[in-house]
């Protein structure tokens, strides 16, 4: 197994090992200092969490055609549609397996956290 080292809080952006990736969930935040989205509207919050981890996943050296699943985390359950609206265009033609876990709460007041596994190599097959 092999992690990408962090810079911040004690997890890895991504794991690797049985021929897998796994991207640890991810927020809207942008890069740099005081960069929350937590009052931003829903809509930015999921394309800066989707943003984040597409940028992961080419970290860890792959593309969203390989992931194979992801879990999102709501805090409010009546964004379904809109989130759902907004992964499809994301994502197009992939269509990973998804949970979508109303959660009540999330952390620094965030409306949504994601987190995947991909497949480590393009042409990988479980």
């Amino acid at each position: 197994m092999t992690s990408q080292p962090a810079a911040g809080p004690h997890y890895s952006p991504f794991t690797t090992g049985g021929g897998l990736i796994f991207i640890s969930g991810q927020l809207p935040l942008k890069p740099g200092r005081d960069t929350s989205l937590s009052a931003a509207p829903f809509r930015d919050q999921v394309e800066q969490t989707l943003q984040n981890l597409e940028s992961v996943l080419h970290d860890a050296g792959a593309e969203l055609s390989q992931v194979i699943k992801t879990t999102v985390y709501l805090s409010d359950i009546a964004d379904w549609d809109e989130l759902d609206s907004i992964y499809g265009a994301f994502f197009g033609a992939t269509r990973p397996s998804r949970s979508v876990v109303p959660t009540g709460p999330l952390h620094f007041g965030f409306r949504i956290e994601i987190e995947a596994i991909a497949l480590a190599t393009k042409d990988a097959t479980i």
